[in-house]
């Protein structure tokens, strides 16, 4: 009966040995990097025993040789380890700000009046960070994405942003607006989060649109440029520009290459409505359609219509003047005629 006691007592959480254990309530616990984790710990001993000191130590490999160090000896744990017990019964630890390399094994010891006890089990710690996975990395619109946070402790919920934006769910088919940085986080807790990874959304071009340098009419003999841009991963790699007749129902005329289509002098005959096609690996869209009006500018109507009223008045003017010239003669000649008849008079004769 005492062979089986004794067993008993060795199966049990802890080390109890002649009246003194020492039990860790969680032996195995498991915290994310950048928390705080507690060690709930209690020992006993026996009556008339009177606790000096008391010590935590991690369990190391040197040469060959697991040994015990204590916390106080090592540099990783200057501040951030906190005895939270006392020199009766409770032995528990804070460690802050942890760390990966804080995983290991933790033993609790304690000095007496009689004895040394130190315990001959340990407590395992294992600290973990979140590793947000997104799979694929790379996709094409309309594919799947999964999403994965990668975490040994299952002791929280996590949860997803994009670009720091909630994501409402870890599985979704791929738009060209999804594009951008993943993380994972502890759900109610920022501060515990993984670092971003990235996703790269393929699509073919999209909002294909045509900016035109002069816009309205053209004169006859000035230049525009037609500039065709899209969004597009990869982006857009070729271009062909057409051009319509407006009276026209015809197939359409090819009349550019390129991602800028330069007219260095128009004429009347390219007068039409341009359409611009944007084409990547995945396939190609067009534009809208831009109307493109050549002919004599509203400046020059306007110039040829004065010109026109200033040659009327022009030629009215002339005419008063003429007539007024005409005139002005007509009546110089009737008073020199009265006069001139007036130099004679009619004599009669006796």
């Amino acid at each position: 009966m005492e062979m089986i006691a004794l067993l008993v007592l060795i199966m049990k959480t802890g080390t109890t040995v002649s009246g003194w254990s020492v039990t860790f309530e969680n032996p195995n616990p498991c915290a994310l990097k950048g928390s705080s984790v507690e060690f709930s710990c209690s020992y006993n001993y026996s009556n008339g025993e009177i606790v000096s000191k008391t010590a935590w130590s991690k369990g190391q490999m040197k040469s060959g040789i697991w040994i015990r160090v204590a916390l106080s000896d090592l540099p990783l744990y200057q501040n951030r380890s906190e005895y939270l017990g006392d020199q009766q019964h409770d032995c528990s630890l804070a460690i802050h700000d942890l760390q990966v390399e804080d995983t290991g094994h933790y033993y609790f010891w304690f000095d007496t009046n009689m004895y040394g006890r130190r315990s001959k089990t340990s407590l395992h710690l294992y600290v973990t960070e979140l590793s947000a996975r997104v799979y694929p990395k790379t996709v094409r619109a309309g594919d799947n994405v999964t999403l994965e946070c990668g975490v040994s402790c299952q002791l929280f919920t996590t949860v997803w942003f994009k670009d720091g934006r909630p994501v409402a769910k870890p599985g979704f088919q791929a738009q060209a607006e999804d594009a951008g940085n993943y993380l994972c986080a502890v759900e109610g807790n920022m501060a515990m989060q993984s670092d971003p990874v990235a996703l790269e959304v393929q699509y073919p071009p999209c909002n294909v649109s045509i900016e035109v340098s002069h816009p309205g009419r053209l004169a006859e003999g000035s230049s525009v440029n037609l500039t065709c841009s899209s969004a597009a991963n990869p982006a857009a790699h070729s271009y062909i520009w057409y051009r319509r007749n407006i009276s026209s129902s015809g197939s359409p005329l090819q009349v550019g290459v390129e991602h800028m289509l330069f007219l260095p002098s128009v004429e009347a005959s390219d007068t039409g409505l341009y359409l611009c096609q944007a084409m990547n690996s995945l396939g190609g869209n067009n534009s809208t359609e831009v109307l493109l009006t050549v002919g004599a500018s509203y400046f020059n109507h306007f110039i040829f219509l004065v010109g026109i009223g200033v040659k009327v008045v022009i030629v009215v003017l002339l005419a008063l003047v003429v007539i007024w010239a005409w005139r002005c003669r007509s009546n110089h000649s009737a008073v020199d005629k009265k006069e001139h008849d007036n130099d004679y008079e009619n004599v009669t004769t006796a």
